[in-house]
């Protein structure tokens, strides 16, 4: 009984991803007053769209986007999936979990594996916190095949943008790349050969600074970028990454249904009749650690408080439109946005609330609170991850194409961990897809 309604919650969630009315945003469209949040993937909403992705040009109001937390230095050991929260169930509060993730996740040995199940867009792994520069070192095993692209990547608000990407069909070579607000430039992108990546750990860092941003491999630094080198004649401007960003690891679909010029840089099509879909019913990425080292701001910033980064420009969202502030960064409720956030009359941190009927809602964000208070030493500057969250909810990650980070806006993720339900459901879905592609040209 149980797996069958995993089955039917599951097709239900496909049908609802393709059939649902999403209102996208960019920069000739911006959100609407009722749904005023430009999310990490062009799509306009309430809740968890206006925190951590939310574009504050492309949104109704540069306030609907909730204020940023602001780094914190800390080294996780992945090794215990119920340690990352469900975005399901993040409100805000950085003190809840220092990770959030989207899609399908589980505990290997001493590491935590990133899973892209038979026809599913895969998962996403974010840092809770912003960094303003600073320094971010993993060690992880990509993924493999064409058409599956793993990444890590420093990724802001404005969509600035810093990657370490890897293309699944060519397991020798890492990807350095850069953008400054979403503006694609082919030219920023350098190849790093190394071993394979997918038998092998290896430790990738970004060092990135106000003045120069620096990509290392196994300790050795493999590539620099001068600040003063991305001057632009055309806009006056630095075309460098310059505003808080968050961490991501994630595995995506590059090769499944998206533009053509992105299926030739991943290699073609996905292959979902591949050896390891096969063997184990998913592509997967094994992410083993991580660590973030937070650098003071640039001199100049407006201080304020110590709590959240905010832009204090609707129209410049360059380093020095970036200040330090008390505000709260934390949500009333799923569906609060930064314009009737009314601190006075809740308090997301300290109780729980769910709506179970949203879990099969691919259009809206799940309701819930959740609070797991953790005490910390104040004096410590650096944190390791040590809570344990169950995250048991159904999402869907609907995506638009935002420079190379791309997920497919026509398939189902879940964020519940059991894996096992999604690959056993994965050749109903399958057939479920060809039937609905036929009725409804999907």
């Amino acid at each position: 009984m149980l797996y069958a309604y995993a089955v039917l919650a599951t097709l239900t969630a496909f049908v609802g991803t393709a059939h649902a009315d999403s209102i996208y945003c960019n920069a000739t469209n911006s959100c609407p007053e009722d749904a005023p949040c430009c999310n990490q993937f062009g799509e306009c909403g309430t809740g968890s769209y206006c925190l951590g992705g939310c574009h504050p040009l492309y949104s109704y109001d540069i306030d609907a986007c909730m204020p940023m937390p602001v780094c914190k230095n800390i080294s996780t050991t992945f090794d215990d999936k119920d340690s990352i929260m469900s975005v399901n169930h993040y409100l805000g509060d950085p003190d809840d979990a220092d990770w959030v993730y989207s899609g399908y996740l589980e505990d290997y040995n001493d590491a935590n594996l990133l899973a892209m199940p038979n026809h599913t867009s895969g998962t996403v792994v974010s840092s809770t916190r912003f960094l303003w520069y600073g320094k971010v070192t993993s060690t992880f095993k990509t993924s493999r095949g064409n058409g599956v692209i793993s990444a890590f990547i420093l990724f802001s608000n404005a969509q600035d943008e810093i990657d370490w990407e890897f293309v699944g069909y060519n397991l020798t070579a890492a990807e350095s790349n850069y953008y400054y607000q979403a503006v694609l430039n082919y030219t920023n992108v350098e190849t790093i050969g190394t071993t394979d990546t997918f038998a092998n750990y290896h430790t990738y860092e970004v060092d990135w600074k106000e003045d120069e941003l620096k990509w290392s491999l196994d300790g050795e630094v493999v590539r620099t970028i001068k600040k003063e080198e991305t001057w632009n004649d055309t806009t006056e401007s630095y075309h460098y990454p310059q505003t808080p960003s968050r961490v991501q690891f994630s595995l995506w679909p590059a090769g499944d249904s998206n533009s053509i010029g992105t299926m030739e840089w991943a290699g073609g099509q996905v292959d979902w009749d591949s050896e390891d879909i096969k063997d184990y019913g998913y592509y997967y990425f094994i992410l083993k650690n991580a660590s973030i080292e937070c650098y003071d701001p640039p001199s100049g910033t407006l201080i304020n408080g110590d709590n959240a980064y905010v832009f204090n420009s609707s129209s410049n969202f360059d380093q020095d439109a970036v200040m330090i502030t008390d505000n709260s960064t934390v949500l009333c409720d799923s569906d609060s946005t930064g314009l009737d956030n009314d601190e006075d009359e809740c308090d997301a941190s300290s109780s729980t609330e769910s709506d179970s009927s949203s879990d099969s809602d691919t259009s809206t964000t799940t309701k819930s609170k959740t609070s797991t208070k953790t005490t910390s030493g104040d004096d410590e500057s650096t944190t390791t991850t040590s809570r344990k969250k169950s995250s048991k909810s159904t999402s869907t990650v609907n995506s638009a194409q935002v420079t190379q980070f791309f997920q497919n806006s026509e398939q189902t993720t879940t964020g519940s961990t059991n894996l096992a339900l999604a690959v056993s459901a994965a050749p109903i879905l399958s057939i479920v897809t060809i039937f609905l592609s036929l009725i409804f040209c999907v």
